[in-house]
């Protein structure tokens, strides 16, 4: 087995951790960090991320992504990068697979929903619902609430967040404050958010025929890749042609990510993780990769998440939230009695923590046991 190299001196270090928001005795022989990733792994919203939605509902098809099998697209790839640049790749994978915890059923029609619903109680963001996730809502050890992550994590889990909230988000909104970058592994983690998400909503759109590779061809990332793969393998057809040419698209946006950070690294200077946050952000593609990259975004905003059979599920599922979410605000008493004592003291928030925690086919079974008068299973 080939062992890690060393840390770059701006990579994070467990070691040199701003800690945990309840003291705990070290993790020996794991680092803070492994165990993060350990317990992000055992968690309950861990585990529900199979049955929610990317981009097509779970039902639709066995082999589409969830949020579930994106998430650890995105660890693959970002400890790719972290190894290849030296950074902390056990902050990366924790990063990674944490960074959808808080995300809703029926992807970011569910979000939006829910978002209108909760305009008047302080809205509802998913990256916000993944840290009060990981620091409240998980209920799995006796002295303390959620899982209890270092500072570390937390941070790359919010990845963004308005100002308003970062006040009150105490130590992990202060770089929003402040205007400071997160550490290099969590910027990692958001580059490499983006390049599973992409890619593979590429593959997931020819599977399903809402996309063409007559529409991908017009795009430059895409047609480039294909034509190599159709040189080398002239006889190459079908699926494997496609897993061929998406897979090289990876490789060369990790490549072009690793090159061009390193030097942006090296222009700036930094040689600590203080250093880093003062710096602009340093993780990113060139500028002709990037262009590329957005030009392949478009076509998948114009014709996959646009796409008319997308669009009606995205509707229905907005409805289940709202009705959801409506039912239960009219009648509280109509939760589970775990969250009706949690919405004693905050009723839409609580509800919205229940929405938020469902599958997509456990939304749905709900929605038919309140508003349909046929028999629904318990």
């Amino acid at each position: 087995m080939s062992s890690r190299p060393e840390l770059a001196p701006y990579a994070a270090r467990s070691a040199d951790s701003r800690g945990r928001r309840h003291a705990e005795p070290p993790a020996a022989p794991r680092s803070e960090f492994q165990r993060d990733r350990d317990r992000i792994i055992h968690s309950s919203a861990f585990r529900r991320l199979e049955y929610k939605t990317q981009v097509f509902v779970n039902h639709e098809g066995d082999l589409f992504r969830t949020r579930l099998t994106h998430s650890l697209e995105v660890a693959q790839i970002g400890r790719t990068i972290a190894r290849i640049m030296t950074l902390n790749e056990d902050l990366v994978e924790a990063v990674s697979l944490a960074h959808d915890l808080g995300h809703t059923p029926f992807g970011h029609a569910g979000q939006d929903a829910l978002n209108a619903c909760m305009k008047e109680y302080g809205g509802f963001e998913h990256n916000l619902q993944s840290l009060r996730v990981v620091d409240k809502l998980e209920e799995r050890y006796a002295e303390f609430d959620g899982l209890n992550l270092c500072f570390e994590t937390r941070e790359g889990i919010l990845k963004h967040c308005a100002l308003h909230h970062a006040r009150m988000l105490g130590d992990v909104g202060e770089r929003f404050i402040m205007k400071q970058q997160p550490s290099l592994e969590a910027q990692v983690a958001n580059l490499a958010d983006e390049i599973a998400y992409n890619n593979h909503d590429v593959d997931d759109g020819l599977r399903s025929g809402l996309i063409t590779l007559e529409q991908l061809e017009q795009i430059s990332l895409f047609a480039r890749h294909l034509q190599a793969a159709k040189a080398k393998y002239p006889q190459l057809n079908g699926r494997r042609l496609i897993n061929e040419t998406v897979r090289r698209m990876i490789n060369t946006l990790v490549l072009d990510l690793v090159e061009h950070s390193q030097a942006a690294i090296h222009a700036a200077g930094v040689q600590s993780v203080d250093e880093v946050r003062a710096a602009p952000m340093l993780i990113g593609f060139s500028p002709a990769i990037a262009a590329e990259n957005r030009e392949l975004k478009q076509l998948l905003r114009k014709h996959l998440y646009r796409h008319y059979r997308v669009a009606r599920m995205s509707s229905k599922a907005a409805r289940v939230v709202t009705d959801l979410f409506g039912v239960f605000l009219s009648d509280p008493g109509l939760l589970p009695t775990e969250h009706q004592e949690k919405a004693r003291s905050d009723a839409p928030r609580a509800i919205a923590d229940y929405i938020a925690g469902m599958t997509d086919r456990y939304a749905m079974r709900e929605y038919r046991r309140l508003f349909t008068i046929e028999e629904v299973s318990l």
